[in-house]
């Protein structure tokens, strides 16, 4: 049932988690794309991540993945020339999720090479079965970089009709302006915006939905 607040209601039996791109090239300090509000924001992630395990709520991974021996995302590189000759390479320590964050055995980490996380991956196989036949209709997006790949994999996300839930610090932009206005144009036409105190009392007390 619709509010006149909300477009829909937020059930966590047909959510899943995703955390974008939480990888040590991203987040550690100085590393080559280094994005220090991820890193601010990894406290946030962490008691999301916990909080979907403890309540049963499946949580995917990606993993942003370029080579050496062949340029996979050319135009992506002719935009950030460094990423010609380092950063994100396969094989590597960088690519890895951050130890905070780390996977759990039974857990998919999805390597991708565009911004948007759905594009040429098993990303929507994936939700459309993890939790049995056509059950999620809903994404919980956390990660980083907010107005980069986490956006592209939102509207993305909405267009296929699922419901996205885009929680607003735990994803992690290059400054604030680029941040907030990928929240303004998410909570408008994408999606929900959520902080994370919300959306975790949105999992833990309301358990009839």
């Amino acid at each position: 049932m619709k509010t006149a607040s909300v477009p829909w209601i937020f059930s966590k039996k047909s959510a899943v988690l995703i955390v974008v791109d939480m990888q040590n090239d991203f987040v550690r300090e100085g590393a080559v794309m280094e994005v220090p509000m991820a890193r601010e924001f990894l406290p946030q992630m962490k008691r999301l991540v916990e909080t979907c395990r403890k309540h049963e709520i499946p949580v995917l991974f990606t993993s942003h993945v370029l080579y050496d021996h062949y340029d996979v995302s050319p135009l992506e590189t002719a935009y950030n020339p460094v990423l010609q000759q380092k950063g994100m390479r396969a094989s590597t320590d960088g690519i890895q999720i951050v130890s905070e964050l780390e996977p759990q055995p039974d857990e998919h980490v999805i390597h991708k090479h565009r911004y948007d996380a759905f594009y040429n991956t098993q990303l929507e196989t994936l939700l459309r079965n993890v939790r049995g036949p056509h059950v999620v209709d809903t994404v919980i997006i956390i990660g980083t970089v907010t107005n980069i790949c986490c956006e592209s994999t939102a509207r993305s996300a909405f267009m296929r009709d699922f419901k996205v839930v885009f929680v607003s610090d735990a994803n992690g932009g290059l400054d604030s302006e680029s941040h907030q206005a990928t929240l303004n144009i998410i909570s408008k036409v994408f999606g929900r915006v959520m902080a994370t105190e919300e959306l975790i009392e949105e999992i833990v007390e309301k358990n009839d939905r």
